[in-house]
């Protein structure tokens, strides 16, 4: 089957800034693909390119078939897009704000009437239609906007940050949304996110990207393997430092004063390592054991938590013995 969304080499600049620096990937029909990475790593300008509100300084990308550059037109009439910023208008009602957009793609009668009421029931706002948005909370807005972008049946849905400054409640009633409109609108989604927890709930791929570039591409359970192993969490008395130890793959030094060692087997490598630390002089307070995450797999590309600024000087890397 043809790709929903083809990038080869997709790059912008502004001025001396290159903000994306020719990323290359490919989204499979019918599937969730996560951009995933920290504020200013190129998300959001990547899916202004994919929408055709920024022309790509180098590269090309394809969406639903059509050129971003050659044929925008025909791109914007197979698209949704659910923006960070809000985009409704308040006065209006909810009822309204859907049959202005529909209108817009040239919908209209009783088949923009049937279709505004069939995303009101699909988001659960049919019972509020006709309330003006001014009153809705925040959830119930982004909502409302994941409704709008479905009013004229598009093939490929492009959600920026669709749960930022959400409550965790709220945010897993939006990832409901998101599953439904899969299944039951038969769409390809474009998310962007910089929550692990999104990305690993949602995606069936994701695309880690970082400063610009593309650093991993695969499913979680692919990403993940990229480490392997089990992680412990040490807390020392005082500051711990990495050294050479028994077992241990990567040593990093959080900025808590615990350690995190990367091991292949916890069970035969922790007594090891609590040994070989307290004949140094160093005391552990505390062991915790976990499994890797995504969260694990950008500190190992990177060397910095997801979370940090990119302006950041990030933590020491990983270190230890090879």
């Amino acid at each position: 089957m043809q790709p929903a969304i083809v990038a080869e080499g997709l790059k912008k600049r502004f001025g001396r800034v290159e903000a994306v620096r020719g990323v290359s990937f490919e989204v499979r029909p019918g599937e969730i693909f996560a951009f995933l990475g920290p504020n200013g790593a190129g998300k959001t300008t990547t899916v202004h390119m994919l929408t055709t509100l920024l022309r790509p300084s180098a590269g090309r990308a394809e969406v639903a078939g059509f050129d971003v550059v050659a044929a925008p037109t025909e791109v914007r009439r197979r698209i949704g897009v659910v923006f960070q910023d809000p985009s409704l208008d308040r006065e209006l009602t909810a009822r309204e704000n859907l049959y202005i957009h529909g209108r817009i793609y040239g919908l209209g009668g009783p088949a923009l009437r049937e279709k505004i009421g069939e995303v009101l029931r699909l988001v659960e706002l049919e019972p509020v239609a006709d309330r003006p948005v001014k009153q809705f909370s925040g959830g119930m807005k982004r909502r409302l906007e994941l409704a709008r972008a479905l009013v004229h049946r598009p093939r490929v849905l492009f959600l920026d940050e669709p749960t930022l400054g959400l409550d965790p409640q709220t945010r897993a009633h939006v990832w409901d949304y998101i599953r439904a409109m899969k299944v039951e609108a038969g769409l390809t989604l474009f998310l962007t996110t910089h929550y692990m927890d999104e990305a690993e709930a949602l995606a069936d791929r994701v695309a880690i990207i970082d400063r610009g570039e593309i650093i991993a591409l695969g499913t979680v359970e692919e990403l993940i393997r990229r480490i392997g192993g089990e992680l412990l969490y040490l807390r020392p008395e005082g500051k711990g430092r990495c050294r050479p130890l028994p077992g241990v793959r990567n040593c990093r030094e959080l900025p808590d004063g615990r350690l995190l060692l990367e091991v292949e087997d916890a069970a035969s490598a922790l007594p090891r390592v609590l040994e070989a630390l307290l004949a140094g002089g160093q005391r552990v307070r505390e062991v915790t054991l976990r499994r890797p995450t995504l969260n694990d797999v950008f500190i190992r590309l990177t060397g910095r938590e997801l979370r940090d600024e990119l302006t950041r000087p990030g933590p020491a890397g990983w270190r230890g013995r090879r």
